[in-house]
């Protein structure tokens, strides 16, 4: 699906953050946990949005609210020009027919009393569509068919498939609907590798069938750089930097970044003897109380004085990426960090001409400690 300029989401300055109380009977808020602070992106029209960044940055959080599963503490989302953030849980149900989620855990999201039938078949009855028993039947087989499960399995259980075969089901229940939108939130992080291109490879020809926009969520940074047209990095609740899948994997700009990338490995013993890894120092802060200014400058290896000072600003950097760093990375620091097989190959290694991702890849992790 090629995304056009048109934004189907557009999210302004949103905040999230869960309050930390003290007492039992009678409870006081004494601080914040700051999961999501002051966070602004687009969402075009068909395109793959993949968003990455260490456990507890906002990842989840951010994707819970675009489909208003949380409600934010301030800001606002707009899909189709509306502004759903400040809809009422009663006047959810008209974006949960264009706007659906796949969860991590594939178990867990599904309820284990009922049938993979009426899992699946819980959308039509929530927004009273399909209402005879057996058209409703013919549609759910048929969305089983649609990502390769058998349809005869209508009548079994959750714990009676694999944990492919349940993220699977979970996929149908988010299509069913026909959404525009699908959020999904690490949706192979607990699969085999083979298993994750599978289910990558499904996403892919469902997003090409149904024009779907995808806001895709992972901690592998080469399952991002496969699946994504633009990829958004947040470090403790902000995004550092955004930009275009080949430009952010060829020249990153911002120090967190490229630490990030500097952890992948790559088939090259040549260039793994070359690069110079950027292994970053210290624990991630707190959320609930982040660093000042630049929330990343008790880690940053170019951090300066006035990085404690004044909060960069998400802007361009010359390069179509847009960066919150007042000392970017230069191409020679690119260069010592990411060797030129990984520049080289940030926009087509292990990728078959259509964009279907080759089941043997291999998946690597973006931990940088």
């Amino acid at each position: 699906m090629t995304a056009t300029s048109e934004p189907l989401v557009q999210v302004q300055d949103l905040v999230k953050h869960f309050p930390i109380t003290q007492g039992i009977v009678f409870q006081r808020q004494i601080g914040a946990v700051k999961a999501v602070d002051g966070v602004t992106f687009d969402v075009m029209r068909g395109e793959t949005l993949g968003i990455v960044g260490e456990t507890g940055c906002g990842k989840s959080t951010t994707a819970r609210l675009l489909v208003r599963l949380l409600d934010p503490t301030s800001g606002h989302i707009l899909f189709e020009g509306q502004d759903v953030g400040a809809h009422q849980k009663g006047d959810l149900k008209a974006l949960h027919r264009e706007a659906q989620m796949v969860f991590q855990d594939p178990y867990s999201s599904l309820n284990p009393r009922k049938t993979v039938g009426s899992i699946i078949s819980e959308p039509f009855a929530i927004h009273g569509l399909l209402k005879g028993s057996g058209e409703r039947r013919k549609r759910v087989q048929e969305l089983m068919d649609r990502v390769g499960l058998n349809p005869e399995h209508y009548n079994r259980y959750p714990h009676e498939f694999s944990g492919g075969q349940r993220q699977r089901i979970g996929v149908a229940r988010a299509i069913a609907l026909e959404p525009k939108l699908l959020v999904a939130d690490e949706p192979v992080s607990a699969l085999d590798v083979s298993i994750q291109a599978q289910v990558l490879n499904l996403l892919r020809g469902l997003q090409r069938e149904m024009g779907l926009t995808l806001v895709f969520i992972a901690h592998d940074l080469s399952v991002v750089r496969h699946m994504c047209d633009r990829v958004a990095v947040m470090y403790l609740g902000k995004i550092v930097e955004i930009a275009d899948s080949d430009v952010l994997y060829s020249f990153p700009r911002h120090p967190y970044t490229g630490a990030l990338l500097s952890a992948v490995p790559v088939p090259s013993p040549t260039g793994e003897r070359r690069r110079q890894r950027e292994l970053l120092t210290g624990d991630v802060p707190s959320p609930a109380n982040p660093p000042k200014a630049c929330r990343f400058h008790t880690r940053c290896p170019k951090a300066q004085s006035i990085c404690s000072e004044e909060e960069p600003l998400l802007e361009l950097k010359g390069t179509r990426t847009e960066a919150a760093c007042h000392f970017p990375l230069t191409e020679s620091e690119v260069k010592l960090r990411l060797p030129a097989a990984l520049a080289a190959n940030a926009s087509n290694n292990d990728r078959h001409p259509d964009g279907v991702l080759d089941q043997s890849s291999s998946s690597s992790s973006p931990s940088s400690t």
